[in-house]
């Protein structure tokens, strides 16, 4: 049997996406249903439109960067945007084709974590920054450190985030991240 890897890009049960300098060069179904945009709509477009902010877009092309020149991949789970405006969280992995140029041209697979964790509050770019870290299992000082801003800025983001989820320590603060409360 002859493999049909178009079919196989096409069905696969995550999003993927072939990129060059930070755009969409090609996507899978998945990726339309997840970001609720056409193919016509995506390819050729920047990540940003997927973004929900454009400074969380610039500061996470600066962190993925030596990461993806180091070992030639990447990995995270972060707050997307649907094309409808709607949050989400996303765990992303991306693949560096040459790790001397990490943002050249990539594959990334994008998997939909709305179902477990839905966004229950509406967060700022540096809230949802540290929301990621936090659910990751990073301290404030570790945060502070990949973030570029100093633990006590983290602990009073990490403050809004406990009011804004009615949260009373840091590990209640995760769980209610998590949508298990």
């Amino acid at each position: 049997m002859e493999l049909d890897y178009r079919l196989a890009f096409e069905m696969a049960p995550v999003g993927l996406v072939v990129s060059r300098d930070r755009h969409m060069v090609d996507c899978n179904q998945r990726v339309c249903e997840m970001f609720c945009a056409s193919r016509e709509l995506l390819i050729g477009q920047s990540f940003l439109l997927l973004y929900p902010s454009l400074e969380e877009y610039e500061r996470q092309g600066q962190r993925m960067a030596p990461i993806l020149n180091a070992k030639g991949f990447y990995s995270d789970n972060r707050i997307m945007k649907r094309a409808n405006g709607e949050t989400f969280w996303c765990h992303v992995t991306g693949r560096a084709l040459e790790r001397s140029n990490p943002h050249a041209s990539g594959i990334w697979s994008f998997e939909d974590l709305s179902q477990q964790r839905p966004v229950k509050a509406d967060l700022t770019s540096r809230e949802r920054e540290v929301a990621a870290r936090l659910l990751d299992g990073m301290t404030s000082k570790e945060i502070g450190r990949v973030l570029g801003i100093s633990h006590r800025t983290v602990e009073i983001y990490r403050a809004r985030l406990m009011r804004k989820y009615g949260a009373s320590t840091t590990a209640d603060l995760v769980h209610k991240l998590v949508g298990a409360s």
